[in-house]
């Protein structure tokens, strides 16, 4: 130790003390006191060249180095924590899939069950049944229906459907029926019976803006019966222009182009159509009423 240091530290009080019978010396530290300064002084050294760990500060309190979470950190854990257990809307959002899940099942049983119920009724049904089953089809078809169709709606083989069209035509024989099944354009419907529907027609026939007027059914008559045949032809025909009654037959799909006709000029041909066919209750053009000698002449004359 040096003598010119100053007092003595106690170890014991922390503060000056004095050595028997030696002179009072000043400031020379004690050996604990040294020990504790270059521990400290090392402590801090080693402090200051580590550094924090990644998400941590460093704080020091009351001589010590605590590593502290980051305030990102800190955020995120609780967000974890929040995330385990799921927020009230997500919880209804799942009780609702879980019912909707459930019921979906429900359906689709149900479903099944009453598919099979039907398909135990048709194994079971008798020719009488299916012609019923195809009677109701017609009903509720509004345009003519193919053999081919029919099979396919009724899930009945064509010979069946066949067979119970031969039912129905027997059946509707009789006098105190007022419908009949009628092969129209290629396909089978209920019609009226024309002896009853000539007595209510004026009530149950076409609405007034749907009749055609006397120029436009002889418009079309001659087209039906000189199919295919040209504007001019026409008009030979009646000697007035067939501007209008052509435009509202053609508005009215009862007449169509169906060609051209190869002389100079090449004027469009029209003929009639399906809708033609089936709003006149025909199977085919063969089906119009025969004309006598002389229409016929008049009509081959003026082509």
């Amino acid at each position: 130790m040096q003598e010119e240091a100053g007092s003595v530290t106690d170890g014991a009080t922390g503060g000056e003390g004095e050595l028997p019978g030696k002179k009072k010396v000043r400031g020379v530290p004690t050996v604990e006191a040294v020990v504790a300064r270059e521990s400290a002084a090392a402590g801090g050294d080693d402090a200051q060249d580590a550094e924090p760990a990644a998400g941590e500060s460093v704080q020091q309190e009351a001589g010590t180095t605590h590593a502290v979470p980051a305030p990102q950190d800190a955020v995120a854990k609780d967000a974890g924590a929040a995330g385990d257990s799921p927020s009230p809307d997500a919880e209804d959002e799942m009780k609702k899939q879980e019912e909707d899940n459930n019921f979906k099942l429900f359906d689709e049983d149900a479903d099944a069950e009453e598919q099979a119920a039907l398909d135990a009724r048709r194994a079971d049904m008798n020719l009488e049944g299916e012609t019923a089953l195809l009677e109701t089809v017609l009903f509720l078809e509004s345009e003519p229906q193919s053999v081919e169709v029919l099979a396919k709606i009724t899930q009945l083989s064509e010979d069946v459907v066949v067979e119970c069209l031969e039912r129905l035509k027997e059946k509707y024989l009789s006098p105190d029926s007022g419908i009949e099944v009628s092969q129209i354009i290629g396909g089978w419907m209920l019609t009226p019976k024309k002896e009853c529907f000539d007595l209510v027609k004026e009530r149950y026939g076409k609405k007034n803006e749907g009749r055609l007027s006397k120029a436009a059914i002889e418009t079309l008559s001659i087209i039906a019966y000189s199919q295919p045949i040209t504007r001019a032809e026409i008009e030979n025909y009646r000697h007035v222009n067939a501007d209008n009654m052509m435009r509202i037959l053609l508005d009215r799909k009862f007449i169509k182009e169906v060609g051209k006709k190869d002389v100079p000029g090449k004027p469009v041909l029209y003929g009639t159509t399906k809708e033609f066919l089936e709003f006149f209750h025909l199977q085919s053009i063969a089906d119009l009423p025969q004309l006598d000698e002389k229409e016929s002449e008049r009509f081959e004359l003026a082509r």
